[in-house]
């Protein structure tokens, strides 16, 4: 059975881009897939949903989004920076109207001393936002779907403020 609480905000989104004929594309890490699966859940989706990816590893940043918007310095994963070229790279490689980014620590440990229960969130289009969450848990399924319903809450947001 699909997570029902992903399927409301979905719903809604779909249904604010399928009026303005707006598009969206999804390159998530830490959510697993869960913001994707969201989208994609409504349907008609094919409407506004143009395609996502998992990135994970640095071979899925090499192999999806590098080189499509300048690379910043000292970018690390899990960071407002990375969420953010995530998101901008995946409006340039799907020519998408929006893209969400999302890059966290799910747990149960992180290699570079975040907290673990956070991730950075990013929206970029023809406006920007991004956010942090920090849910303070410790079991990975319960992070994923936290930080695939702030995406959505904030692409939610962005939208209705666009």
């Amino acid at each position: 059975m699909f997570i029902a609480e992903l399927t409301g905000p979905a719903e809604r989104i779909g249904a604010i881009l399928r009026e303005r004929g707006e598009t969206v594309g999804v390159a998530e890490g830490s959510a697993g897939g869960l913001i994707s699966a969201a989208l994609l859940s409504v349907p008609g989706a094919s409407k506004y949903y143009l395609g996502g990816a998992v990135i994970y590893t640095g071979a899925a940043v090499k192999t999806w989004v590098s080189g499509a918007v300048e690379r910043p310095a000292e970018l690390r994963g899990a960071t407002e920076a990375f969420a953010t070229y995530l998101a901008r790279s995946t409006v340039v490689r799907l020519g998408s109207t929006w893209a969400i980014g999302e890059a966290g620590a799910a747990g149960p440990a992180n290699p570079y001393g975040d907290p673990v229960g956070h991730s950075w969130l990013a929206i970029a289009g023809p406006t920007e936002s991004s956010r942090r969450i920090l849910t303070g848990l410790d079991v990975r399924p319960d992070n994923m779907v936290a930080f695939a319903l702030a995406a959505l809450a904030l692409f939610e947001e962005t939208l209705d403020g666009s």
